[in-house]
């Protein structure tokens, strides 16, 4: 490209000038002392040259910022470059376009919360473990709001990053096993403990969604009430459960 310097990464960022040096800047400059070195990882004009590993961070949070703020159509490449300060070609060096940007963002989200989830889960009773997983879902929502909003949001490339619904499915499967134990314990059928798993862990996330709006009661007020749903309707539950109305397929 013309008027261009390459990027660390192998892209392009513009440095063109558009006005003629003056009298003072068109004089020549006296010769650094022997030995002295331009500082390093600068660029003329002292900007910082970033490292290709750092240009990707940076995009990744550009971009994860612009996908929230906009949902995944409202953004453009255009304006994630212009955000960081590059051309386009470093953008799609980086990750091809604006789809494997989102492919990679939505990855990093989905990992942080599953591993929220089960780092949270550290042992105790059933009912503090049910505790531990709500708070870890709520906590998500606190601390990663953008990275919620991203998931929860229909996707057109939802084939490649996988769905929420899948999300919460794995989330699910790391309640599965202390729903079973439970079940056992209280002579229930262990085998519908996958479907109870889902139905709680589904609770939580489109609680904490209301919640990210709403933002009151507080986040452990909401866990404590969540909880309260769980275990009692859990421990009041019967062991084979019929419909009391006329519907019955």
């Amino acid at each position: 490209m013309n008027g261009s310097s390459a990027d660390s990464t192998g892209g392009h960022e513009s440095t063109r000038t558009d006005a003629a040096p003056d009298a003072a800047q068109a004089r020549p400059r006296a010769a650094a002392p022997a030995g002295a070195a331009a500082p390093a990882g600068r660029r003329r004009g002292g900007r910082v040259r970033m490292t290709g590993k750092q240009r990707r961070e940076q995009l990744l949070e550009i971009g994860r910022s612009v996908f929230a703020e906009r949902g995944y159509d409202g953004t453009s490449v255009e304006e994630i470059a212009e955000r960081a300060g590059v051309s386009k070609p470093v953008v799609y060096e980086h990750f091809g376009g604006k789809e494997g940007l989102y492919a990679v963002v939505v990855d990093r989200e989905m990992q942080l919360l599953l591993d929220m989830v089960t780092g949270a889960l550290t042992g105790g009773h059933s009912r503090e473990l049910l505790e531990q997983a709500a708070f870890a879902l709520m906590d998500y929502i606190d601390t990663s709001t953008d990275g919620f909003k991203i998931l929860v949001r229909d996707s057109p490339v939802a084939q490649s990053t996988g769905t929420f619904a899948s999300l919460i499915s794995d989330i699910a499967t790391q309640v599965e096993d202390i729903l079973g134990l439970e079940f056992k314990a209280r002579g229930f059928d262990a085998r519908l403990a996958p479907m109870y798993s889902q139905m709680l862990v589904g609770m939580v996330a489109l609680t904490g969604q209301w919640w990210l709006e709403v933002r009151k009661p507080q986040k452990a007020e909401v866990a404590a009430h969540l909880v309260n749903l769980a275990w009692h309707g859990l421990e009041g539950m019967e062991r084979h459960p019929k419909l009391v109305g006329d519907r019955k397929a």
